[in-house]
């Protein structure tokens, strides 16, 4: 992997210490945690003039994630690039849920994979694990390859780019599609609706048209007793259920109120 990598501090090395006046204007800026993200810009940029370069961008409403280059998921640093859907914390739930339903040296699938975190941390975590992903925006693809080998990523609409060898032998697949509402995005934070990609957020009228898809096209990709694992809404999560079941998947979901997810599961019968 290029970029993918445990966040582990660096040792023995002073941090670097930001000055009050980027943390007051950060503050100003409406970052509601100042003082740690201005030590994470200070400690990314090479001279002041790019600090205060940093700092005008996060304040213009640039996602810090994508000012870093990077962004911390599942304790490991995911390079995420401009122009791609920062991963949520929530979004680590769906990792976890898609760790446990992983049986013995797994495939594993992650559609819409933006920046591909879930399926880095799966390929760090399960052993003997084969991990491929797959998104339809080629800006998300090219990031998505600086964190896997960039030969088991692929640009396509949902399924339509990946080998055939694959057909029926998938044990998970994993999907953190967009699940926002069209009439919802206006009302999303400014730095998600004007810096990451509508086609990354936008869910169609009740925010569930990709999942329909994907129940749908999943049953020909997976294996025997594989499993389909999306996030949702918890709001959302009944008629998530109920298209799994009408599509022959024993539906189910699983919430955890610490990280505010769901989770929906569908096992192939």
């Amino acid at each position: 992997m290029a970029f993918a990598q445990p966040d582990r501090p660096r040792a023995h090395l002073p941090e670097p210490v930001p000055s009050p006046a980027v943390v007051t204007a950060l503050r100003r800026g409406v970052c509601v945690f100042a003082e740690e993200e201005a030590l994470l810009l200070t400690e990314a940029a090479d001279s002041e003039r790019e600090l205060d370069v940093l700092v005008a961008r996060r304040i213009a409403g640039e996602p810090l994630e994508h000012l870093l280059g990077w962004v911390q998921f599942c304790d490991m640093r995911i390079a995420v690039t401009p122009g791609v859907f920062v991963p949520r914390r929530r979004t680590e739930f769906l990792t976890g849920c898609a760790a446990r339903s992983a049986p013995a040296n797994p495939v594993v699938v992650d559609v819409c994979c933006g920046c591909g975190a879930v399926a880095t941390v799966l390929a760090a975590t399960l052993d003997g694990a084969e991990v491929y992903a797959t998104d339809i925006d080629p800006v998300a693809v090219r990031c998505a390859r600086l964190n896997l080998p960039p030969d088991r990523v692929f640009e396509g609409d949902l399924f339509e780019a990946l080998p055939d060898s694959l057909r029926g032998r998938v044990d998970v697949l994993v999907a953190n599609a967009p699940y926002v509402p069209s009439a919802a995005i206006g009302s999303m934070p400014r730095e998600a609706r004007c810096s990451e990609p509508r086609v990354a957020l936008d869910g169609g009228e009740d925010g569930l048209d990709i999942h329909r898809r994907l129940a749908a096209e999943a049953d020909r990709w997976l294996g025997p007793g594989g499993h389909l694992l999306i996030e949702t809404a918890a709001s959302q999560a009944p008629v998530a259920e109920k298209m799994l079941a009408h599509a022959g998947f024993r539906a189910r979901t699983r919430f955890s109120d610490e990280s505010d997810a769901t989770v929906v599961v569908g096992d192939r019968r």
